[in-house]
């Protein structure tokens, strides 16, 4: 069963200024008008998903995106320290499931992805599969990811909940 939904999910991308300006795909996103700049944590949406590595809850369709899904673009090293502020505002933490990188920094590395590489995993899980693609298309390893990904995207985007994304993520680890 194929689900695609046509409306486009906004998309936000809080940066924390820590990465190489010319290899960050948060910057390019923006613009390319595909992600709205967040400049203050306070300014994050309330209710929307954050992407967060450290969340007990995985990211699944059964999830509500009526109010966006936010991405913090910040440095890997300094991820830990970021996160923990960010507990406190009244957003969806969500951790994405077992996916590999297809950028060429972080190249078939699990759970290393870009912000463009979240935004797209998670919207492909969503049910925004043409959003997804649009924006890989911007960058030309892009379609890497989704090779790489294509199976375990699939099945994670037909999970119900959570709980089945866990069972699906324990066949790939």
């Amino acid at each position: 069963m194929e689900r695609s939904r046509s409306k486009e999910v906004r998309l936000y991308l809080y940066h924390a200024g820590q990465c190489d300006p010319k290899k960050c795909t948060g910057k390019k996103m923006v613009r390319f008008e595909l992600a709205r700049l967040v400049e203050k944590v306070n300014a994050i949406p309330r209710g929307s998903i954050l992407l967060d590595p450290m969340a007990e809850k995985a990211l699944s369709p059964a999830d509500s995106i009526t109010k966006g899904l936010t991405v913090l673009d910040c440095s890997w090293e300094h991820v830990e320290a970021v996160f923990p502020q960010l507990l406190m505002l009244d957003l969806q933490h969500r951790a994405l499931p077992y996916l590999v990188a297809g950028n060429p920094v972080n190249f078939g590395r699990p759970f290393k992805l870009t912000s463009v590489e979240a935004f797209a995993a998670s919207l492909y899980i969503l049910g925004y599969k043409e959003q997804a693609a649009h924006m890989l298309s911007k960058f030309n390893w892009g379609h890497t990811f989704l090779e790489l990904n294509r199976e375990p995207l699939e099945e994670y985007s037909m999970a119900k909940d959570s709980r089945e994304i866990l069972k699906i993520q324990a066949e790939y680890i």
